[in-house]
């Protein structure tokens, strides 16, 4: 073991890479991390299943995933791609699979089994992890000689790498920490804001139908007339507004959405254009002909939808099938194609999935994570300005950047 101490702050997903990487080039590596049991919030990922990272093997298609300051990535990607991933965590005995959207998955769908497997290639590499929280830096001319904990002991380093994750889901421990150590040192922190978060919606119809899950949906979003995101996939409602893939990736490309003017629009039948929409609503009200209009509708919507949209459509629910109007069905194609949500504010950033906000890009090193301020000062993970859609990207940034840390410290 090498002389030189190394202490890496923070044993999540980027920390514990860091720290393997560090341990393996012989440095005595010590984590410090606040939690009892590392990478919290690695075992909340992807619904408990953790989508460890995405199986997007060609650099610029990784990067054009990439929300905030994408070109930083280059360097940290060509170093640790998500092949590489896959590789460590199935080399750490945890086989992989691919699902829609490239996402990848243990075969077990436990994120117990990712996180066991990354602290297993920590401590197997030699890394040491102590249970404590970092507060601040003791410095001996322009280095940092030891990192003080909050119990007022001290580690003695010759490097420090800060790994502490961002200010979202804050109960795991991402409590915004690291943010606090790089300003005492003279970095610059960004606005920090909730990303892939979920939406507010005004709409007085949204409670009615909270949890009901939709799949297979085109989703847009507007700001005033102009077309800011467009995505298919699944969402989900809830008693304050939409969650769910694609509402999260569209939160993304959303800026301080109290102060504007978004809509979602939803196309409910993306597979059917409005001639043939128009054509199937023919065919169930003929089959309906007696039926009254709210009964009509099983074979098309889900069942907590129907009220809904019978009542937005403006067509009496007691009208017989036979009874609709053609202009009448026409509007209804129309609000089949276009079901429209207002947006009124993120949930809070303690519920998103990441921070969009960190450490400035600008005063790091992007071919080593090194801080451009302090000598023997590093960053890796969330705790930078950089973000990126839901899928396993956010993780892979982690892995990435934790890698070329921990080879470069």
């Amino acid at each position: 073991m090498n002389s030189k101490k190394v202490v890496i702050i923070g044993g999540g997903a980027a920390g514990l890479l860091a720290a393997a990487e560090s341990a393996k080039r012989g440095l005595d590596t010590v984590i410090i991390e606040k939690n009892s049991r590392p990478a919290r919030k690695v075992m909340i990922t992807g619904k408990g299943r953790c989508n460890v990272t995405n199986a997007c093997f060609d650099i610029d298609e990784l990067i054009s995933n990439v929300v905030t300051n994408p070109r930083f990535m280059y360097s940290a990607f060509s170093a640790f791609m998500p092949y590489d991933t896959i590789a460590l965590v199935e080399d750490m005995g945890v086989p992989t699979k691919i699902e829609r959207g490239n996402r990848v998955f243990p075969v077990s769908d436990k994120a117990v089994d990712i996180v066991d497997a990354l602290v297993k290639n920590a401590t197997d590499s030699g890394a040491k992890i102590i249970e404590g929280t970092a507060k601040a830096f003791r410095f001996d001319g322009d280095r940092i000689a030891a990192v003080v904990l909050s119990d007022g002991s001290e580690t003695e380093c010759d490097a420090v790498a800060v790994c502490t994750g961002g200010k979202s889901y804050s109960k795991t421990g991402s409590t915004g920490d690291g943010y606090t150590l790089a300003k005492s040192v003279g970095h610059t922190v960004t606005e920090l804001k909730p990303s892939l978060v979920p939406l507010v919606c005004s709409n007085n119809f949204v409670p009615a139908l909270q949890g009901l899950s939709l799949k297979n949906v085109a989703v847009t979003v507007f700001d005033g007339n102009s077309r800011v995101y467009s995505d298919f996939g699944e969402m989900l409602f809830t008693h304050f507004g939409v969650s769910g893939p694609v509402i999260l990736s569209a939160s993304c490309h959303m800026k301080e959405p109290e102060k504007k003017n978004y809509k979602i629009v939803i196309d409910l039948k993306p597979a059917l254009d409005e001639s043939q929409l128009d054509k199937r609503l023919q065919r169930d009200f003929a089959e309906n002909n007696n039926k009254d209009f709210i009964n009509s509708l099983s074979k098309l919507l889900p069942r907590k939808m129907i009220p809904v949209i019978v009542k937005l459509s403006g067509i009496e629910p007691s009208a017989k099938c036979n009874q609709i109007t053609r202009e009448q069905r026409k509007s209804l194609v129309s609000l089949l194609k276009g079901f429209s949500l207002d947006v009124t504010g993120f949930r809070p950033i303690e519920e998103a999935i990441v921070t969009s906000g960190g450490v400035n890009v600008r005063e790091i090193d992007p071919k080593t994570m090194k801080s451009k301020i302090v000598k023997n000062l590093s960053f890796a993970g969330e705790v930078i300005d950089v973000d990126a859609y839901t899928g396993g990207f956010n993780l892979q940034i982690a892995f990435s950047t934790g890698y070329l840390c921990g080879q470069n410290i």
